[in-house]
C-alpha cells in the first residue's frame, strides 16, 4: 500500500500480533523516510524476580545490595472502570512514566519519595534487548509498604462527584452548596479517600473510616499533605494552560521509618483529570488532556447494551487511540516545556 504523507505527519495501522487481538503501530514522517514507531507493550516478562501486575504497571523486585528495590515498568495498557482494555495507547508508559519523572523532581525537595533513577542502567540484571524495550518508561524505586488509602484531592465537580452531587447534594459525604454546575470551580479543594474494596475496586470512605484504618496523626498528614500537593500542581498547571481538575496520590512507608513517602505516579493523565483552561465551560463535559475520551466512548459502548463495564473491556478504535496519545503527549509538552519522542 502507498501512502503519501508529508513530513511529520502520523499514519496508524493495525496490525495482528501473538497472543494480543490487537495491537497499533503508527508511522513517524521522518526525512521523507516512513520509519516504523514501536507496537504497543502491553504485558512484560523480564528475566527479574516475583514479576506482578497491575491494571497498567508491571512489578519486579531488584537487589540493589544496600538494599532491596521495585521496578516498575509503566506498560501501554489503559484502564477505565477498574477494567483493562484489549488494546493499549503505544508509548503511553513512556509518556506516564516521564511526567512523573518530572514532578517527583518538581516536588523532591519537599515531599521524600520512592524515586531512584529511571535510568534503565540502573537496573541489574536487564540484558540489552530488555532495556531497549523499557527505555524511558521504567521507575527504580525504594520498596514501601503501601499505606492503604487512596488519597483524592478534587478541585472541581465532575465525574462520580458530580454523579453524587447530583442526587444527594454531596459529594463523599461532604455537604457541598447548592446550584453547582457540572465542571464547576469548587471554593476549596475537597479530600476524599478511598481504599480496595474485597472486590479490587475502589470504595470511598469518610475521614474518620480512614482514621480506623491507618491512625488519626497519619491520617491527618495524607490529608494536610494531598491538599497541599494538589494545590501547588494546580496553580503550576493552570500558568500553562492546564485545568488540573482532580487527582490521586499513594504513599508507602520504609520499613524502618514512619515517614510517608509518595510513591506510584503523580500528576499524570491516568491519575488526574487534565482540561484545557482556554475551553473550560462550567454546565457541560469539559475536553480533557487524559483519558476522559476513552471513558467517554465507554460510555456509548455501555448505553448500546454491548458492555457492562465488567472484564474483559472492549478494543478501543483507532480514533479514540489516536487522540488520547495526542493528548497525553501534548499534557506532557504543556507541563514540561519540552517534547518527548515516542
Amino acid at each position: 500500500m502507498k501512502v503519501n504523507l508529508s513530513q511529520g505527519q502520523f499514519i496508524w495501522l493495525m496490525e495482528v500480533q501473538y497472543r494480543e487481538p490487537l495491537s497499533f503501530k503508527f508511522l513517524k514522517i521522518v526525512g521523507g523516510v516512513r520509519k516504523p514507531m514501536k507496537s504497543a507493550l502491553l504485558e512484560t516478562k523480564l528475566s527479574l524476580p516475583n514479576r506482578r501486575s497491575g491494571k497498567v504497571r508491571d512489578l519486579y523486585d531488584v537487589d540493589l545490595g544496600s538494599e532491596k528495590a521495585l521496578l516498575i515498568v509503566a506498560t501501554d495498557r489503559i484502564s477505565a472502570f477498574d477494567v483493562v482494555m484489549q488494546n493499549g495507547f503505544p508509548g503511553k508508559g513512556i509518556v506516564l512514566t516521564q511526567i512523573s519523572k518530572f514532578w517527583f523532581d518538581y516536588f523532591g525537595d519537599r515531599f521524600s519519595h520512592h524515586l531512584i533513577s529511571t535510568d534503565v542502567d540502573d537496573v541489574p540484571g536487564l540484558n540489552a534487548e530488555e532495556k531497549d524495550a523499557l527505555d524511558g518508561r521504567i521507575m527504580l524505586c525504594r520498596k514501601t509498604e503501601v499505606v492503604p488509602i487512596e488519597c483524592i484531592a478534587r478541585g472541581y465537580i465532575t465525574g462520580s462527584g458530580w454523579k453524587d452531587y447530583q442526587t444527594s447534594g454531596e459529594v463523599c459525604g461532604i455537604k457541598l452548596p447548592t446550584g453547582l454546575r457540572n465542571s464547576d470551580k469548587l471554593d476549596e479543594p475537597l479530600f476524599t479517600p478511598s481504599t480496595k474494596a474485597d472486590t479490587g475496586h475502589d470504595e470511598n470512605i469518610s475521614f474518620e473510616e480512614g482514621t480506623n484504618l491507618v491512625g488519626l496523626d497519619l491520617m491527618e498528614w495524607l490529608k494536610k499533605s494531598t491538599l497541599s500537593l494538589y494545590k501547588e500542581a494546580r496553580d503550576y498547571a493552570l500558568d500553562r494552560g492546564i485545568i488540573l481538575a482532580d487527582t490521586k496520590f499513594e504513599f508507602g512507608q520504609l520499613a524502618d521509618s514512619d515517614e510517608p513517602l509518595l510513591i506510584d505516579e503523580i500528576f499524570t493523565p491516568d491519575s488526574s483529570r487534565f482540561w484545557p483552561a482556554a475551553d473550560w465551560e462550567p454546565g457541560r463535559e469539559q475536553a480533557s488532556f487524559d483519558k476522559q475520551i476513552v471513558r467517554n466512548y465507554l460510555e456509548t459502548v455501555v448505553a448500546s447494551g454491548d458492555w457492562d463495564k465488567t472484564s474483559p473491556g472492549p478494543n478501543l478504535p483507532d480514533d479514540v487511540v489516536e487522540k488520547g496519545i495526542a493528548r497525553y503527549l501534548e499534557a506532557y509538552e504543556l507541563l514540561t516545556g519540552s517534547s518527548l519522542s515516542i
